[in-house]
């Protein structure tokens, strides 16, 4: 039974994955978006690893053993699984091509190797607003079964196990009242828009747009091209 048929999978809010260019130097932010995948089905279930880091010196003073040592937490490691079907399109390549989007989060990006830091992408993983689903990391594997086919051979069905490990980040503190992280925002670019407009109305500022500039490498801000996905920051990030 397809996932979108029980449980979170009816949810009317999309879990989405932003893939985004590593940042430069050593930011903490990711870089520039790449695309995001917005999954066709919501994941049932999202499991998390929290590990804790001790230490053990060993001593020949003391017979019973030292005392163990705690050096702090490990970043958090999330597993969730992804389904996708294109099966009422079943000449379609939909599926394949998200397939392979989620196999690059595992490549070195051109732009990473330009800039001399070779790099993967960062991905967000977001659905909602609630901090146990909005996690910045690193792909460490994807695992992909195709399940169904199409008359010509094209995979139209398939889950994805992607295992994602937490990258840490001082600018995502949690709002003391709601609990929630700091909320960044995907806006799609129409005509008319410019950086400083896309400012204006975010944070009522239209100074903020070098922070949209920063965040999505943006070189030129005169050019900005119809239907571009930008990275909003979010409000607390923003300097001006």
């Amino acid at each position: 039974m397809p996932m979108g048929n029980r449980g979170a999978g009816k949810s009317l809010v999309r879990a989405t994955l932003a893939i985004h260019e590593s940042p430069t130097g050593y930011r903490t932010t990711p870089g520039g978006l790449i695309k995001t995948l917005t999954l066709d089905f919501n994941p049932v279930q999202l499991a998390l690893t929290r590990r804790a880091n001790w230490t053990v010196t060993p001593t020949a003073a003391v017979r019973d053993g030292s005392l163990p040592e705690y050096l702090g937490p490990e970043p958090r490691e999330m597993s969730v699984e992804v389904f996708l079907d294109s099966s009422e399109e079943p000449d379609g390549n939909s599926v394949m091509k998200k397939v392979e989007a989620l196999m690059q989060c595992c490549e070195t990006t051109a732009k990473s190797v330009a800039a001399k830091q070779p790099s993967p992408p960062w991905v967000v993983f977001q659905w909602g607003s609630f901090s146990t689903a909005r996690f910045t990391a690193y792909v460490t594997s994807v695992d992909a079964t195709y399940t169904l086919f199409g008359t010509t051979g094209v995979p139209i069905r398939a889950t994805c196990e992607v295992h994602l490990h937490e990258i840490p980040s001082n600018t995502e503190e949690q709002n003391p009242t709601s609990g929630a992280l700091t909320a960044r925002r995907v806006h799609r670019v129409v005509a008319g828009d410019s950086l400083q407009s896309i400012a204006w109305r975010e944070y009522g500022a239209a100074a903020a747009w070098r922070a949209i500039a920063e965040a999505n490498d943006i070189d030129d801000p005169a050019v900005l091209r119809t239907g571009t996905e930008l990275m909003l920051p979010a409000a607390e990030e923003v300097t001006f």
